[in-house]
């Protein structure tokens, strides 16, 4: 039996500012986006793209993470509690993100920015969609630094107590999630795309790939306590990431057969 180390939230305390953990992994993603981007950048798959524009796209792609994963949030979740209480929406800094939602968003600040530019949106998510993976770990990383989004009670010999819930064993879900919806799907797309693909299949691995690893994953993570689970024991997760399984492998035939 494992015993979660309960850190500290807070990595740095400077007078009243509180640098947190779960901030510096936002960082981190955003670092390595850009590390990333770069080599893509250098090599035949990411031609067409440069520097300037990978920056450009952090930036549109920060606002939709933020907006579309705070909104998806509020609509997904509690869409009751914050039509009850409107101005919750805008509390960011008491938690509540959807990667669903944030996917969404992202999703739409690159059609902006495909419009912008005059460039494909498909080939657009083709570059990006191997970059994304590594940046979802370091989020796992923090859900796990900060003790959050724990797993259902197991008897398995690496199961963990999280002393802050209570005192039953449970799986380390959020490790889980690291491990599929972040490195292993960064491992898969990125050998997948070092060589030239037709256009959208790319994408469509990464929506099959995420939705399925994160669909598995979702067997393991303690449900939202408001929710529970829902029709046919699955839980909100599971049903969002149902669409992202059909319509990747969607894309694959589509693209395959163009």
């Amino acid at each position: 039996m494992l015993i979660h180390p309960q850190f500290d939230p807070v990595a740095l305390q400077l007078g009243p500012l509180a640098i947190r953990w779960y901030g510096l992994m936002y960082l981190l993603a955003f670092g390595l986006f850009l590390l990333l981007g770069r080599q893509r950048i250098k090599s035949q798959c990411g031609s067409g793209w440069n520097a300037q524009q990978l920056d450009d796209m952090l930036f549109f792609g920060v606002l939709g993470v933020v907006l579309g994963g705070r909104l998806g949030y509020v609509l997904f979740y509690q869409p009751a509690h914050f039509l009850a209480h409107p101005l919750e929406i805008f509390a960011v800094w008491q938690g509540g993100m959807a990667f669903h939602g944030g996917f969404l968003g992202v999703l739409a600040a690159m059609w902006i920015f495909a419009r912008k530019h005059g460039k494909p949106w498909l080939s657009l998510t083709d570059f990006i969609a191997p970059l994304v993976p590594l940046g979802l770990a370091t989020g796992r990383l923090g859900n796990f630094i900060n003790g959050e989004l724990w797993g259902r009670p197991t008897d398995v010999p690496w199961g963990m107590v999280f002393p802050q819930i209570d005192g039953q064993v449970r799986h380390p879900s959020q490790l889980y999630q690291f491990a599929l919806e972040g490195v292993t799907l960064f491992v898969i797309l990125w050998l997948f795309s070092a060589k030239p693909r037709p256009t959208g299949a790319v994408s469509g691995l990464f929506l099959l790939g995420y939705g399925s690893f994160r669909f598995i994953a979702e067997f393991a993570r303690e449900p939202d306590d408001f929710l529970g689970l829902l029709s046919f024991g699955l839980s909100m997760g599971q049903w969002l990431s149902l669409p992202m399984i059909l319509a990747g492998a969607a894309m694959l035939r589509w693209a395959y057969r163009r």
